[in-house]
């Protein structure tokens, strides 16, 4: 089992956040990038990322084996006024040579733990139709509002649907 943690902004957590970006989008994970994506390029987006967990706006979680950065899970809290009940799940990634060990399903059990302890009742997520973590987010309980067609591009080009999806929390007693 993969030991899960709130990530810090230093350099040893952006270059193995960086590297774990870029890697995925190679794979074709539909995160947002497009393939190839300049390291540079994924080293701003977590600066800005990391940036956002020091203001309180989110939680990044990583998934370790040993000392190496195998996934990642962010759970983003700077909700609307009208909307504080809910987070939402960003950024999923595992390592390619780690999928399949739990990873993800370890990733999701924290982030929903750390949504119910502060106060967060509904966690709603999206992914892509073709290659996503659809099948991974219903064994976890959540349920399928709809699917979009033809809403994003695929890091190796051509459309993908995006698939969206919610679960209720119950709330810690």
């Amino acid at each position: 089992m993969p030991d899960i943690r709130p990530l810090l902004p230093d350099d040893a957590t952006l270059d193995a956040l960086t590297a774990l970006l870029v890697e995925t989008v190679a794979a074709g994970g539909s995160v947002s990038f497009m393939d190839p994506l300049p390291p540079q390029d994924a080293r701003a987006f977590w600066r800005e990322s990391l940036a956002a967990v020091a203001q309180g706006k989110r939680v990044v979680l990583g998934a370790f084996d040993g000392n190496d950065l195998v996934g990642t899970l962010t759970l983003l809290l700077d909700c609307p006024p009208n909307q504080p009940h809910r987070a939402e799940f960003a950024k999923m990634m595992t390592r390619p040579d780690h999928r399949g060990r739990g990873v993800a399903t370890a990733l999701i059990v924290e982030a929903e733990r750390i949504a119910r302890d502060r106060g967060r009742t509904l966690i709603v997520l999206d992914t892509a139709s073709d290659g996503g973590a659809g099948p991974l987010y219903e064994r976890c309980g959540f349920r399928l509002a709809g699917e979009v067609p033809n809403y994003a591009l695929k890091p190796q080009g051509g459309l993908t649907g995006t698939l969206f999806y919610y679960k209720e929390l119950r709330r810690n007693s």
